[in-house]
């Protein structure tokens, strides 16, 4: 029972079995889970980054080296380690790659804000500081970053390439191989609105099936749904086909109320079936009339109306999810209508080829040879589940990344020469600052240095050696490209060794970063409320917290 005194008196606060952590251990306790959290996917960052075997309480396993998949396949019970894993998933939708780096990151934040707070500097002033340091990293990186466009073909493929550099399939040729059709692909969607490119990562749709190998993955001009053709007797190939995408259903609607229909005679069932079969024929021909030769459609066809359908020569596909209903929509230029009265010619999209294929055992329907789609398919294959998984995983970040490159317009140097840079930036403004203040400041400096010391030891060199060595190349104006070149175990010129990464990445890990640390350090009480049950001992053990 939590209980306080007042005046001699005794006052009952919290329900039994609730527990309350205080002041400075509740610090160290948050600290030292998020902490924890960043050691667990640390060694992952990079190309020669290590991976993670998640085996769940099904047996079900996932192998992977993406710190978004590692922390959700975790499922963290601890507030602080939630929040962690919060930011991985932001970063993860909002830029599609740097989710690692977001999370090392932040453990280093709040790790160097220990000594601080041992120091008795208060928390306050630690997140003022972090957040100034934040804001001068956003300027620097602005200032260091180099301009990139929709047209530079061969830098997004780079781009593309160091982001998928850390899957197990990024090795070589299968790597830039998949960079060349994410970027087909991401250009290929892109739209100017207002002066301004957009790109909506849903209209590159990624489908995966097991079998093949890496290099069997293909773009499709197009959208491959997968569904089979309805009817047996319906072509299985249509060249210049003439699209209709319906959300209504061909078949015959049960009526909304309780209704009973007497029927005393042979006659007048004959007469009910051939009426129901009339309105599905007169269904039929409306699609036929508009002269489409493929139907796409969202509910259900009955199999008098397949029938029909299959006579007149058209192909059609049943229960198409609406996702794909909107990409057929963008892809062919045809308008979804939801009732067959609205449908007429104008409303037809068109694809050069709409063929069923078995892929993998199973039958696909593939629309294909658009001209200018706006949505188009990526259809990754792979030997085994685990590394067909991977390759999607890989292709989600090259697609993020390409886009964030694109939409923001800026690219940096990777292999940890950005991070070096802007720790020296930033060291040299906590001079200018001066106060407590500062310590915060030089801390966050030395906190973006975790970066290269962490591709420094994953390539098998001396992180200290490595670090000092970089500190000296960035003390001078050129050596802001210098990193880690991890394949060749040395310090390297990263602008000519093309390792470049879209700026936004960078800009949204330290936001990130910075942002979660500063919500972490604002924390000095933690209450649990448990009505029933053990109460949360105090320290570290707490981690099964709800």
């Amino acid at each position: 029972m939590q209980q306080g005194q007042l005046g001699g008196q005794q006052v009952m606060v919290l329900p039994e079995g609730s527990s309350r952590v205080l002041g400075r251990d509740a610090q160290r306790t948050n600290i030292m889970v998020a902490y924890a959290v960043a050691q667990a996917v640390k060694t992952t960052l990079g190309p020669r980054g290590m991976d993670k075997m998640l085996v769940s309480d099904l047996g079900d396993i996932v192998i992977t080296n993406d710190g978004a998949t590692i922390l959700e396949e975790m499922h963290l019970e601890h507030p602080a380690g939630k929040m962690m894993v919060e930011i991985a998933k932001t970063q993860d939708q909002e830029v599609g790659d740097g989710t690692t780096s977001a999370v090392v990151l932040a453990g280093e934040l709040l790790k160097n804000a220990v000594p601080l707070l041992d120091q008795d500097v208060h928390a306050s002033t630690i997140i003022r500081g972090y957040k100034d340091a934040a804001a001068k990293a956003v300027q620097v990186l602005n200032e260091i970053s180099d301009p990139v466009s929709m047209d530079d073909k061969k830098l997004l493929e780079k781009i593309a390439s160091i982001s998928m550099g850390s899957k197990t399939i990024g090795s070589g040729t299968a790597k830039d191989y998949l960079a060349q059709l994410v970027v087909s692909a991401v250009t290929q969607v892109a739209e100017k609105k207002d002066g301004k490119i957009v790109i909506d990562k849903d209209y590159v749709k990624i489908e995966k099936k097991q079998g093949g190998d890496v290099m069997q993955t293909v773009l499709i001009n197009g959208v491959l749904v997968d569904k089979e053709i309805v009817h047996p007797g319906m072509p299985k190939s249509v060249a210049n086909a003439k699209i209709a995408l319906v959300d209504t259903a061909l078949e015959i609607e049960k009526t909304e109320t309780d209704a009973r229909i007497n029927i005393n005679s042979p006659e007048q069932m004959t007469a009910f079936l051939e009426q129901e079969e009339h309105m599905l024929k007169e269904m039929v021909e409306k699609v036929a009339k508009t002269g489409a030769n493929v139907l796409f459609c969202q509910k259900g066809i009955d199999d008098v109306a397949q029938h029909y359908l299959s006579k007149k020569g058209i192909v059609a596909c049943r229960r198409v999810k609406k996702s794909d209903m909107e990409k057929l929509s963008r892809a062919t230029g045809a308008r979804v209508v939801t009732t067959l009265d609205d449908l007429s010619g104008k409303d037809l999209g068109h694809a050069g080829l709409v063929e069923e294929r078995k892929v993998a055992g199973e039958q696909m329907t593939f629309v294909e040879k658009c001209r200018e789609p706006k949505a188009v398919t990526l259809f990754v294959r792979g030997s085994t589940n685990h590394i067909v998984d991977e390759a999607e995983r890989a292709v989600v970040d090259a697609v993020g990344a390409t886009s964030s490159a694109i939409e923001e317009g800026k690219y940096v140097t990777g292999g940890g020469s950005t991070e070096m840079q802007l720790a020296a930036r930033i060291k040299k403004y906590a001079v200018e600052v001066g106060g407590r203040e500062q310590l915060a400041i030089q801390a966050f400096a030395d906190a973006l240095e975790v970066i290269p010391r962490t591709l420094a030891e994953s390539a098998g060199m001396d992180s200290i050696d490595t670090l000092v060595e970089l500190r000296a190349k960035h003390e001078k104006k050129e050596g802001r490209v210098i990193g880690v070149d991890i394949m060749r175990s040395k310090v390297g010129d990263m602008k000519a060794l093309g390792v470049i990464e879209p700026m936004k990445v960078k800009k949204q890990a330290i936001q990130s970063a910075s942002e979660v640390s500063e919500m972490i350090l604002r924390i000095d009480d933690i209450i649990a409320s448990r009505a029933k049950g053990p109460s949360m001992p105090p320290g570290g053990e707490g981690m099964g917290m709800d």
